[in-house]
C-alpha cells in the first residue's frame, strides 16, 4: 500500500476569524497535487498550517506515517514571491546553496559537493548562467526558477510549492512544471497552490477544493466537476470543450 500524506480536522483562524476550517483529507505519496479555490479561500493558510508556519486551532498532519518533525527535512517549501524580500543582497548560487542547510549538521559548512550540488540544479532550470547575479536583478520567473533549484538542492521528497506559476513568463512555467512532473515520477510528492483552472487536467493528479472547508480532494477527474466546483466558488463556471471537459 502506498504511503499517505493525512491530514485530520485542521483548522487556522486569524485574529478569532476562521481561515480554515475542520479540513480532513487522505491521499497517496507520489502524487502531483493541485490546491485550489476562490481567492480568500484559506489555500495558503492550509499549507502553512500542515507546515507548522501557522499555529493551528486544532488539527493532527501526518506525512508518510509520521509527524511532520520527523521528516522536516524531507520538505522544501517555496512561497508565494510576494512573501520574499526580493532587496536582500544575496547571489542567485548562494541563494540555491540554502537549500543544502537542511542536510549539513549543526555549525557545518557548506562543502565541494554541496557546492557542485547547487550548480547541478541552476543547470536543471537553466540558470546556471546568472549563478554570479543578485536574485533582485532577475525577472519574476527567473526568481522562481531559482528558488525551484533550491528545492532540488535539498533533494527532498515532499515540495510545497504556493502560486509558483504567478506572473512568471511562459517559458518558466513550462520549465517549472516538467520539473515537478519529473519529480512525481521519481515518487515524489508535490502540493502545488494553483489558480489557472484551464490546466487542472494537464498539470495535476490530484486536486484538494478549498473555500475554507474542504469541498473534495481526490483524483482531478472526481473533484474538477460542475457541481462541486460550483459550491467552492459560489458561482456557475462554464465547462470549455476543447480542454476535455475542464473547467473555467
Amino acid at each position: 500500500m502506498s504511503q499517505t500524506i493525512d491530514v485530520k480536522n485542521l483548522s487556522v483562524s486569524y485574529s478569532g476569524k476562521t481561515a480554515v476550517k475542520d479540513v480532513s483529507f487522505s491521499l497517496e505519496s507520489g502524487r502531483l497535487i493541485g490546491i485550489i479555490g476562490p481567492n480568500g479561500a484559506g489555500k495558503s493558510t492550509l499549507i502553512k498550517g500542515m507546515l507548522g508556519l501557522e499555529k493551528r486551532d486544532s488539527g493532527e498532519v501526518s506525512i508518510l506515517g509520521q509527524e511532520l518533525d520527523s521528516v522536516r527535512k524531507e520538505i522544501a517549501y517555496i512561497p508565494q514571491r510576494a512573501d520574499i524580500d526580493w532587496d536582500f543582497p544575496i547571489l542567485v548560487h548562494n541563494a540555491v546553496l540554502l537549500g543544502r542547510y537542511p542536510r549539513l549538521g549543526l555549525f557545518k559548512r557548506p562543502s565541494a559537493k554541496d557546492k557542485e550540488i547547487a550548480m547541478e540544479a541552476l543547470e536543471k532550470v537553466g540558470m546556471a548562467e546568472f549563478a554570479k547575479n543578485q536574485i533582485g536583478q532577475l525577472s519574476g520567473g527567473q526568481q522562481q526558477r531559482v528558488f525551484m533549484a533550491r528545492s532540488l538542492a535539498q533533494e527532498a521528497d515532499i515540495f510545497f510549492l504556493d502560486e509558483p506559476f504567478v506572473g512568471v513568463d511562459v517559458q518558466s512555467e513550462e520549465i517549472i512544471i516538467n520539473i515537478l512532473k519529473e519529480l512525481r515520477d521519481q515518487g515524489k510528492t508535490i502540493f502545488v497552490i494553483h489558480h489557472d483552472l484551464t490546466k487542472l487536467d494537464e498539470y495535476f493528479d490530484d486536486i484538494i477544493l478549498i473555500n475554507k472547508k474542504l469541498y473534495g480532494a481526490g483524483p482531478v477527474e472526481e473533484i474538477v466537476t460542475p457541481d462541486l466546483m460550483e459550491a467552492a466558488f459560489k458561482a456557475p463556471l462554464t465547462v470549455l470543450e476543447d480542454t476535455g471537459g475542464q473547467l473555467s
